[in-house]
């Protein structure tokens, strides 16, 4: 083979070799890895029970990492015993549980049995307002504190160390009513707007954290009212998962019909915020717990201090979650 022929080849044989391996290696090149939202949840598990189907759901969001789970109001030790065996009979035993300062109970601890029973008691917890502050200090301008129960810690936490407090990420929290009060699902008679649970319970915390400038979430009454009917709840409950098995026994315990799911709608924000889109604006808490839209004056509008929903699709919502749930 002449030598200018042999040369021509081998030419071609080796662009053809970059040609053909070049894209390859770019497009092989893995993706950027997105690292899981840090959490904290706040809870007063163990009255209602839609705060078991909200911690449910954390566990079985990928995109969540779950520094850790705090307790507030009234009984907050047993609270934290319930959350002991709740992650120990669903795998997740190694996630922190600590308790707040007890106060007098206004509810029914419907759920103490489950919280009682067993020996997935740890031998103590540390204290909630601790632990949250510490974990904002390892962790700044990266956690987000998920708020389903009255605001006790919250308040308490902006009280010792309001610096800190201020490097959480955001809050999502499970509070108030805007336009629609309980019972105003949306497609019957209107009810006005009522003082909402967990903001009723500390007026003056609620006030406090929607003065303190951390980037604020609120999913309301308005988004929240979520029915749990039969079918969904048979669906669930024949699933037989640990994490089933365990919301199965805890609806029991709680020994009413249909369950309002108000607190999931918190994980399900964080998650796929497309299920809650949320809009500006500057929320009063009064002395009464009314969570009032106030826009101040038009020469001087007041700055929106929170992102609020105001509307979701139940269907969009449930369609979301129970595959999420049934997931073994």
């Amino acid at each position: 083979m002449p030598i200018l022929r042999f040369a021509a080849i081998t030419v071609r044989i080796l662009l053809s070799a970059i040609l053909v391996s070049s894209p390859v290696t770019h497009a092989q090149s893995p993706p950027t890895a997105t690292l899981p939202e840090k959490v904290i949840i706040d809870t007063d598990i163990g009255d209602d029970i839609d705060d078991a189907f909200a911690v449910a759901l954390a566990l079985r969001s990928p995109e969540l990492q779950i520094l850790g789970i705090t307790t507030t109001f009234g009984d907050t030790e047993t609270r934290a015993k319930l959350l002991d065996r709740f992650l120990a009979e669903v795998g997740r035993p190694d996630i922190p549980v600590a308790a707040g300062v007890p106060s007098p109970p206004k509810g029914t601890f419907t759920q103490r049995r489950y919280a009682e029973s067993g020996h997935f008691a740890r031998p103590s917890h540390p204290d909630a307002v601790a632990f949250l502050l510490d974990q904002i200090r390892r962790n700044p301008g990266q956690i987000t504190l998920i708020s389903i129960g009255p605001l006790m810690n919250v308040g308490a936490a902006i009280d010792k160390d309001l610096a800190t407090f201020r490097k959480l990420k955001r809050v999502i929290l499970m509070g108030g009513a805007i336009r629609r009060g309980y019972g105003d699902l949306g497609f019957g008679p209107p009810t006005p707007p009522q003082p909402e649970w967990n903001i009723l319970n500390d007026i003056p915390s609620a006030q406090k954290l929607f003065a303190s400038g951390v980037p604020l979430f609120v999913m309301p009454l308005d988004a929240t009212q979520l029915k749990l009917d039969e079918v969904k709840r048979a669906f669930l409950f024949s699933q037989g998962t640990p994490l089933t098995d365990a919301l199965t026994l805890l609806y029991h315990q709680w020994g009413q019909q249909t369950p309002t799911l108000f607190d999931p709608m918190t994980i399900a924000f964080l998650v796929n915020p497309a299920l809650c889109p949320v809009q500006p604006m500057h929320i009063r808490v009064d002395d009464k717990g009314f969570t009032r839209p106030d826009p101040g004056p038009p020469n001087a509008p007041n700055p929106p201090n929170a992102q609020v929903c105001l509307d979701s699709n139940p269907d969009a919502f449930f369609r979301f979650l129970l595959p999420r749930l049934a997931t073994p």
